[in-house]
């Protein structure tokens, strides 16, 4: 069974319209939410990676058919394959970094850049220029700014954190809520490999940044610490 066709039918044989009810709302796909027209079958993560073992030498094209899909998991399975050729196929790799880019309006939810951001914007950018993450830090797209900021896990994986601050002082005026999560979450993994350099950050902004992002970076701090930034004596 192969091709965007046959995965589509195995897709949605798995399909669970309760589960689906569940997801539109924990997604927020409703008017004006952040996942607004998001539309769900009910798949759980495990039951998609299932089929991207089973598919991952899919065609390119049928990837870019699925990554245009209304469907959520078809878009997540598309991505997930993405992902999986781009840890094997080196000479792929510039192609999948450029559909995933291209692709970004499809993108669109924070569990799909959570789970493939690092792998392949990151991984990509790792050894080479990494300005495209500060345009998509700068873009007026909600997920696109999350990508850049996402994308530097795999830089904290290597021990490097440099891009990683720079793009959380970046968006430290940002006004949604998922980016303060993100980059709050970004910002505690800088202070697993950098302590000094996550407290140097915070020392400069912990009485002006967004408090999510301030609670999210110091969750793993000890409580007289943590209390210490909560309130500014720093």
């Amino acid at each position: 069974m192969g091709g965007a066709a046959g995965v589509r039918r195995e897709i949605r044989k798995l399909g669970d319209p309760e589960r689906a009810r569940l997801l539109q709302r924990f997604f927020k796909t409703g008017p004006g939410e952040y996942g607004e027209g998001d539309v769900f079958l009910g798949l759980r993560v495990p039951q998609v990676r299932a089929l991207v073992k089973e598919h991952r030498s899919l065609p390119f094209r049928s990837i870019e058919v699925l990554l245009r899909s209304r469907f959520h998991e078809e878009r997540l399975f598309a991505l997930l394959v993405m992902v999986e050729r781009y840890r094997r196929e080196e000479e792929q790799r510039e192609k999948i970094y450029r559909l995933y880019l291209k692709s970004t309006d499809r993108i669109n939810n924070w569990d799909l850049v959570d789970v493939t951001a690092g792998h392949i914007v990151g991984a990509h950018l790792f050894n080479r220029d990494r300005s495209p993450l500060y345009h998509l830090c700068l873009s007026s797209s909600l997920w696109e700014r999350r990508i850049s900021i996402i994308s530097t896990f795999y830089f904290i994986s290597k021990g490097e954190v440099s891009d990683s601050l720079a793009l959380a002082e970046l968006l430290l005026g940002d006004s949604e809520d998922l980016i303060h999560k993100a980059s709050g979450w970004v910002l505690r993994e800088v202070g697993k490999r950098d302590r000094p350099a996550l407290e140097s950050f915070l020392v400069k902004h912990c009485r002006t940044m967004p408090r999510t992002m301030l609670r999210y970076a110091i969750e793993k701090f000890p409580g007289k610490l943590r209390r210490r930034y909560l309130e500014g004596r720093v």
